[in-house]
C-alpha cells in the first residue's frame, strides 16, 4: 500500500538561504566603519595569524575577505563581486538619526554619494597617509 509523501515545507527555500549563517559576512554598515584611516590601516597591516588564509596578510577591506596571496587580491579587484560591492558602498548607510528624520521628527535629507575606490589606488593611499600624523 502506497501513502502520500507529505512535503509541508516545500516553499521555503527562499527563507532558509536567508537563514544561513555559515558564510555570512559583514554588512555595509560595519565595512563602512572599517573603511575609517584608522581602522583599515590596522585591517591592512595586521599580524600574521597562521589560521586566516595568506595568513592576514592580504585583505580587502571592501568586501571583507582574506585572500591567500597577492596575486589572488589582485584578481579579486577585477571581479564583478567586488566592483558591485564599491558600487553598493557608494551610499551612505543610513543611521538612527536619519530613520528619525525619516519617520517625522527632522529634516530628512538622501543620503550623499561619496567616492569609493579599490584600496590599491593611489587616491585610496593618499587618504590613508594624509590621516598618519606622521
Amino acid at each position: 500500500m502506497t501513502y502520500k509523501r507529505r512535503k509541508y515545507h516545500n516553499g521555503d527555500t527562499h527563507l532558509k538561504k536567508g537563514w544561513r549563517t555559515k558564510r555570512r559576512t559583514k554588512d555595509l554598515d560595519e565595512i563602512d566603519a572599517d573603511l575609517k584611516p584608522e581602522v583599515a590601516e590596522k585591517l591592512l597591516n595586521q599580524e600574521i595569524d597562521l589560521d586566516k588564509p595568506g595568513e592576514a596578510q592580504h585583505y580587502c577591506l571592501h568586501c571583507a575577505r582574506y585572500f591567500i596571496n597577492d596575486q589572488a587580491l589582485q584578481e579579486h579587484f577585477r571581479t564583478k563581486v567586488h566592483k558591485r560591492r564599491l558600487k553598493a558602498l557608494e551610499l551612505e548607510p543610513y543611521s538612527i538619526e536619519d530613520s528619525e528624520k525619516a519617520a517625522g521628527l527632522g529634516n530628512f535629507q538622501l543620503p550623499k554619494k561619496r567616492k569609493i575606490a579599490t584600496q590599491g589606488t593611489e587616491a585610496d593611499d593618499e587618504s590613508i597617509a594624509s590621516a598618519d600624523p606622521q
